[in-house]
């Protein structure tokens, strides 16, 4: 406890007393005070003016002075003080979302507003008491320092808890979209506000898959826009499997998005140009859809209107086992025959049917291309000179390599 509890301090003591003789017109005149503080408060700080009402501001600050003037005599005399307002205005004015700055500002001007009361009212009835008052200007600067720590305190624990309520309440907005499910629950408007996103505009999903050991660095928040220099802007959903992108293009393609994440250590889907947030969650699926094309060991990116093919049979999958029993014949080879006749394929349909090129590819004779060709088309009781017979072969293919063709316990 403060040695002033239990010690008397003569100056102090009769600064206390002074204050006793004046401290029924200084409370009387609370509400005018708190009236001018207020109408300087609303002309000069437009956050107080946009987000706080004058009568509450007005009603507060008449309170917040009488608050301040008995901490000001307990501290005087050694006894805590009670900074449960504070805690409490402190809370609500971080609800409320206004600035700590000005909250702080206007409790300073508040304390000076009343010592400067305090000393006219002496001044006034009390002319020669004047200088008795100097120990309490210590102890009010000291009481204001402590009713603004509690301020501090209390403001912040309160943004800390509202800016991760709003960021969870954009993370399910943003869920939202890329489920596809805001126009059924009717959050688009909402999410147009807090996601800063235009209802209708150019937009696509980015869909990545971390490669063991990728993503060490942390991304920007979840729900943040985020953006490279003049580039596609991007709102990220991170789970535990994956890394999710709605993006804004502006007046981007989607080939430019393909080089800003060209250098991720992931497998990369990107679905194609939808034209409004109600289009998002189509946009996140045909993502998907290109993420599940990507079939190699290290990282790659799939944009799916280049791999339209490979697209279609992932999404049918029932489709795309059908169409892997034309290959039945060669899956059943040899592992180095099997694989040497599907590579013929794979260059001969890449080389435009053209067995000479085909060739160069495999480094073999074209001879050799058009026996592994004749051979395939024994097995597969398909012509690769017929375009029907070209398609389905191919699609088949794909599909082996995709590995969706496969049954379960082949795949």
């Amino acid at each position: 406890m403060d040695a002033r509890a239990t010690t008397a301090d003569p100056g102090r003591s009769e600064a206390i007393r002074i204050v006793g003789l004046v401290q029924g017109p200084l409370t009387a005149g609370f509400p005018a005070v708190a009236h001018q503080l207020t109408a300087e408060i609303l002309r000069q700080d437009t956050a107080y003016a946009e987000l706080v009402p004058p009568a509450e501001l007005r009603a507060r600050i008449q309170h917040n002075l009488c608050q301040a003037l008995a901490a000001l005599l307990d501290h005087a005399q050694g006894r805590a003080i009670d900074l449960a307002d504070a805690t409490l205005t402190g809370r609500r004015r971080a609800e409320q979302g206004l600035p700590l700055a000005s909250l702080l500002h206007a409790y300073r001007r508040g304390g000076r507003l009343m010592w400067l009361r305090v000393t006219e009212l002496v001044k006034a009835d009390h002319p020669g008491a004047l200088p008795e008052l100097l120990p309490l200007a210590a102890d009010l600067w000291d009481v204001l320092d402590q009713i603004c720590d509690a301020v501090t305190e209390s403001y912040r624990s309160a943004a800390a808890a509202r800016a991760a309520r709003d960021q969870d309440r954009r993370n399910a907005l943003l869920d939202t979209l890329l489920d596809g499910s805001g126009v059924a629950t009717g959050s688009i408007p909402e999410a147009v506000s807090r996601l800063g996103l235009p209802e209708r505009g150019r937009y696509a999903v980015a869909v990545l898959r971390p490669l063991p050991g990728g993503f060490h660095q942390p991304r920007a928040g979840q729900g943040q826009l985020t953006a490279e220099q003049n580039g596609p802007r991007l709102l990220w959903r991170i789970h535990a499997d994956r890394e999710v992108a709605l993006v804004q293009l502006l007046s981007h393609e989607p080939a430019e998005l393909g080089r800003q994440l060209a250098h991720q250590p992931a497998r990369v889907g990107i679905s194609p140009v939808v034209g409004s947030l109600a289009d998002v969650g189509r946009a996140r699926w045909l993502a998907e859809i290109a993420l599940q094309t990507c079939t190699g060991d290290g990282p790659e990116l799939a944009h799916l209107d280049d791999r339209l093919p490979a697209a279609l049979l992932v999404a049918q999958p029932d489709l795309a086992q059908r169409l892997t029993r034309l290959l039945a014949p060669v899956l059943a080879l040899p592992h180095a025959e099997r694989h040497s006749l599907l590579d013929t394929l794979a260059a001969w349909l890449d080389s435009g049917g053209s067995a000479t090129t085909a060739a160069d590819r495999l480094y073999c004779h074209r001879n050799t291309v058009l026996n592994r060709i004749r051979r395939l088309e024994q097995l597969t009781h398909r012509t690769l000179g017929e375009p029907a017979h070209i398609v389905e072969l191919a699609l088949a293919l794909t599909a082996f390599r995709t590995g969706v063709g496969l049954p379960p316990e082949s795949s």
